[in-house]
């Protein structure tokens, strides 16, 4: 009788006792399984294709195991472990999902519209590091409203620290967290709270220490595509069927048996595939399907700038909600500072810059780029503006500027504080990152627990790459394998009283978000825009009726006296004039105040500010 198992490969625990194990290695002509517990290795069954299954009646939930390939040593893990209790060269743990008892049956999941989203590692997020300490946090993210935390990747790595990025065990979540069941309680906390939960993966390489995969077939790296980082995976070319799958059905694993609500796919650029169906099409596709009724958030982060991916599967897209956007922060972040080193120097930080990421996404549409010596990105129009994921943090950008400096240490306080403002209110999906909404004092660099000749080349590496940056020529780097490294970045909570007026900053412009109407439902054609001075642009929603019309004046130089104000956007609705609901120079959040902007002496823009101004 055929065994009705939740994936195609790995351990599956069977209804009444034993445990039904498979695995893809058609490498090997002889695959064992080998409890820790001892006694002698149990073959598996040669299946068609290179597969090898059977059932071990001795095992159970808890079990440890390994598999020997031919008779040799060492002994490797699962590929598809559910769990490495002691690492990636450890024994894997066979692990029940069925036993966790879940409490979201009624959870609708997450549509593309109205996300407010929250990148954080787990851990730096909080001291303990912990899948049960971050969910302790999730009421403060409730709070002040987010709606959507994104978790930087869990997969499996080695060592004591690290981002995630070098995961090598893709169905294991890292066991320096915590329990997989660990990971389903922050999932399901969160739901209570009225907070869905999206997972950063890595489906463009692997990891450099702990991958075994290679032992148990050679196929999963491309014999003809190579990419920034090496080798690619093989998703087109011979024998690609299976790891095609391994790497689809991850997918829908994390919506399936942890109740993610979405995936953000890291640098899908690096993701090479010629085959009818892009593989993150199909990734898509069997994610939506393992969620049943529930709705899920996908994107993508794409340096190319591709459109394609953030359009229906319908009109010939690969069918997510929407991509990650480094225009924006770009044009932002030399608005900011003024400098214009590596790949910021495509931007000049103009108000037409900001004003056209607001309305139309991507910068680079088919321009050439300078800085790559090629042209750059596709055409976003038919996008809706949510379909843009946009930041002024967020792990990478943080960790390449000197230290691990974050936005508002960078720049003045009132342009930090204007920046915050069009970054909430603009038509765009919102991201924060880990600390953000308080002014956290912690860096972010990059951290990797890798030793010997591996964690020289890590190192020699970062600092390669960091040498685009002509300022940080003599700026020392942190170690990446230096444990004080890794403790640096842990955030300090106590800074959220203390940093108060940050707090109250990201808290009030989030429920001008959901309250307003014109910004809360804005759609392409909405929204529109005008420079007005050197640095200074108006942002202008558009209501259902006019009395709902809201304009964002933001200047991010000198005070601007308009005596003459040219600007149909500037005009209020007939019969109204313009009351100014908010400003980001309100004492309240670390300003001085500001006057009112459209009076009988013209409209005056403050320096440094920005203020939604409303009809009345």
């Amino acid at each position: 009788m055929p065994v009705k198992r939740r994936l195609p490969f790995g351990a599956e625990v069977l209804p009444g006792s034993g445990v039904h194990f498979r695995v893809w290695a058609p490498r090997r002509r002889r695959v064992e399984v080998v409890l820790e517990d001892g006694g002698a290795g149990r073959a598996l069954e040669p299946e068609a294709h290179g597969w090898h299954a059977g059932t071990v009646d001795e095992a159970a939930a808890g079990t440890r195991y390994r598999y020997r390939l031919d008779g040799d040593d060492p002994l490797v893990p699962d590929p598809a472990s559910r769990f490495q209790p002691d690492g990636p060269h450890g024994p894997s743990e066979v692990i029940d999902p069925s036993s966790f008892a879940w409490t979201d049956a009624a959870w609708p999941g997450l549509t593309r519209r109205g996300q407010v989203v929250y990148e954080l590692h787990l851990g730096t997020f909080t001291p303990e590091g912990t899948w049960a300490a971050a969910a302790a946090r999730l009421p403060a993210l409730a709070e002040i409203g987010i709606t959507c935390v994104e978790i930087m990747p869990i997969a499996d790595f080695p060592g004591r620290f690290g981002w995630g990025y070098d995961g090598v065990c893709l169905y294991a979540p890292c066991r320096l967290y915590g329990r997989p069941d660990d990971a389903r309680r922050f999932v399901d906390r969160a739901h209570a709270l009225g907070l869905g939960v999206i997972l950063d993966v890595v489906y463009n390489h692997l990891g450099p220490d702990g991958n075994y995969l290679g032992l148990t077939s050679d196929a999963y790296v491309s014999r003809t595509h190579r990419s920034d980082w090496g080798d690619t995976l093989n998703f087109d070319g011979a024998d690609a069927g299976p790891v095609r799958e391994y790497f689809a059905e991850n997918a829908a694993y994390w919506i399936r048996e942890l109740h993610f609500d979405g995936l953000r796919l890291d640098a899908v650029q690096a993701i090479v595939d010629d085959s009818p169906v892009h593989i993150v099409a199909e990734v898509g596709r069997r994610a939506r399907a393992a969620a049943g009724t529930r709705s899920l958030f996908i994107v993508a982060e794409n340096d190319a700038q591709v459109a394609r991916f953030a359009r229906p599967l319908a009109e010939g897209g690969h069918g997510l909600d929407g991509v990650w956007n480094d225009d924006f922060h770009h044009a932002a972040r030399v608005a900011a500072t003024g400098s214009r080193e590596a790949y910021y120097s495509d931007f000049l930080g103009s108000p037409q810059e900001l004003v056209s990421a607001v309305k139309r996404g991507y910068l680079y549409q088919g321009q050439r780029y300078s800085f790559e010596k090629k042209r750059r990105g596709t055409s976003t129009a038919g996008l809706e503006p949510e379909q843009f994921v946009l930041y002024l943090d967020n792990h990478d950008q943080v960790s390449n500027s000197a230290g691990g400096a974050r936005f508002h240490t960078l720049t003045s306080p009132g342009r930090y504080r204007a920046l915050t403002t069009l970054l909430l209110l603009a038509p765009g999906t919102p991201l924060l990152f880990q600390g953000q909404e308080f002014a956290a004092s912690a860096p972010f660099v990059f951290f990797a627990d890798h030793g010997g000749a591996l964690g020289e080349a890590v190192k020699k590496g970062r600092a390669e790459f960091l040498r685009q940056f002509p300022s940080l020529a003599t700026t020392p780097l942190p170690v990446p394998n230096d444990p004080a490294t890794h403790r640096a970045c842990v955030l300090d909570w106590g800074e959220r009283d203390r940093h108060r007026p940050a707090l109250e900053l990201h808290s009030e412009l989030l429920r001008i978000r959901r309250e307003e109407a014109a910004i809360r439902d804005a759609r392409a054609g909405s929204v529109d825009g005008a420079v007005l001075g050197p640095a200074a642009f108006a942002v202008r929603f558009f209501g259902g009726v006019p009395a709902e019309d809201r304009l964002l004046v933001v200047n991010l130089g000198v005070e601007l006296r308009l005596v003459h104000a040219p600007e149909p956007l500037l005009a209020p609705p007939e019969g109204c004039r313009w009351s100014t609901f908010f400003t980001s120079n309100d004492p309240r959040f670390g300003g001085e105040g500001a006057p009112a902007l459209d009076d009988e002496r013209g409209f005056i823009v403050p320096g440094e500010q920005a203020a939604l101004l409303g009809a009345t």
